[in-house]
């Protein structure tokens, strides 16, 4: 069964075509052959009498995570400098550690327990920073490939403000970053993504090279944006020709001209927001860290009104956990308080927190985040107490999503194939 990628599951299935509403079918049953997904009902349908059945009676089955914004360097400081905020914390902690990625074997020692314990919480789609230091980039894409999970994967630019040790020469990090696109563009799963770590850290040579190379190859971009007052009077000052913080993303083709990730968007203007509606450029909520940061509240239901793209990342190490189930909780937290203050403001749904969690950011990758026809099979199958049996399915996913840990995770399959099976 686990060397296969075409079945018949069968369990208790949870997802959010759209953002208002679950599906949820009590012993229903989804098909997957190669990979894909052909059928969801509520009855075994015909089509599956040829194919073996995973049995999962009891068990609660919902589409993997969509994690789209973390630092895998980071990982190992999480928790660490929680009483700074943004600036101070990346002086006196991520750019300490991040040199220390120089050294290929210190990489080969951090990202595999990163990866394992980034899927072990259910996330089977990440859009992730790394370093500036190639090979150690390299390293962690094989592990990820390895594991058979899918990401986007930055080679992070940084040519100045920034500490010595993270300093690159202009021309040389374009021409690493051309060469890590090459090698990595064309893999199913795992895929490069441009990644300036943010305006100050990068020079106008640098994202006028960045930006001709996402056109070029036709690769998303990434990056942070309206994070910290202190980070935005900082772009004012070094490119006060730029109305806006996106403004100067935008002028050198990394803001939207391809599929394009921002993460934080936490002080924006309602004409900024309007813009990033109408370039469909993602704003990536990061709950955790916007409060462990002092950063900010971020308006998910102003964005969301105004038709902007809003997805949820965990931002570790300035997040605390890559469990996706806390950034969703933390969002719905957020989006409550706003609406104390500002009543128009109405909360988030826990059917539209779940949507972001996985559909919405899923579909940055294509067809994944929910069990629709013709969608990948990314999905994780999670206990189910005896004491809650008895509950509707949309009221196990409610007690799983604030009550559950990543212990309750007992299987987490992408395209239909086994990445992590912790009871044997």
């Amino acid at each position: 069964m686990e060397n296969q990628d075409s079945f018949v599951l069968h369990g208790n299935l949870i997802y959010t075509p759209d953002r208002n509403k679950f599906i949820s079918l009590k012993d229903g049953y989804m098909v997957v052959e190669k990979g894909t997904i052909t059928s969801v009902s509520a009855e075994k349908p015909a089509m599956a009498d040829n194919l073996p059945v995973k049995d999962c009676q009891g068990k609660l089955i919902m589409p993997g995570f969509a994690d789209m914004h973390l630092h895998a360097p980071q990982y190992i400081q999480i928790g660490m400098g929680m009483d700074y905020k943004l600036l101070d914390w990346l002086d006196g902690y991520t750019f300490q550690e991040e040199p220390k990625f120089a050294d290929p074997n210190y990489a080969r020692k951090i990202y595999p327990r990163f990866v394992d314990e980034m899927t072990a919480c259910g996330t089977t789609s990440s859009a992730i920073f790394a370093t500036i230091h190639s090979e150690s980039t390299d390293i962690l894409c094989d592990i990820l490939a390895q594991k058979g999970v899918r990401a986007y994967v930055g080679k992070v630019n940084m040519d100045t403000n920034s500490a010595p040790a993270l300093t690159e020469e202009t021309a040389k990090s374009l021409q690493d970053t051309e060469a890590f696109i090459e090698k990595w563009q064309n893999h199913p799963l795992v895929r490069p993504i441009i990644t300036p770590r943010f305006v100050p850290s990068v020079t106008a040579d640098m994202m006028t090279g960045l930006g001709k190379l996402a056109e070029k190859y036709q690769v998303p971009v990434q990056s942070h944006l309206s994070e910290n007052p202190g980070e935005i009077e900082l772009v004012k000052k070094l490119f006060p020709q730029d109305q806006y913080y996106m403004s100067v993303y935008d002028r050198f083709g990394l803001f939207g001209q391809t599929p394009t990730l921002m993460a934080h968007c936490i002080h924006l203007s309602d004409a900024e927001i309007a813009i990033m509606a109408d370039k469909g450029v993602y704003a990536v909520h990061c709950p955790a860290s916007n409060l462990n940061l002092a950063s900010g509240l971020m308006p998910m239901r102003k964005m969301l009104n105004a038709g902007v793209k809003v997805v949820l990342g965990s931002d570790i190490g300035a997040g605390h956990t890559l469990y996706m189930p806390h950034e969703i909780v933390r969002a719905i937290e957020v989006s409550k308080i706003r609406s104390i203050e500002n009543p128009e403001e109405t909360p988030l749904k826990l059917s539209e927190a779940f949507y972001l969690a996985t559909k919405a950011g899923g579909e940055f990758f294509g067809q994944t985040g929910s069990f629709e026809i013709g969608w990948s099979a990314d999905f994780l199958i999670t206990d189910v107490p005896e004491y809650q049996q008895e509950r509707s399915v949309d009221e196990q996913l409610q007690n799983f999503i604030y009550h559950g840990t990543a212990q309750d995770i007992q299987e987490v399959y992408v395209q239909g194939r086994p990445v992590k099976n912790t009871r044997k």
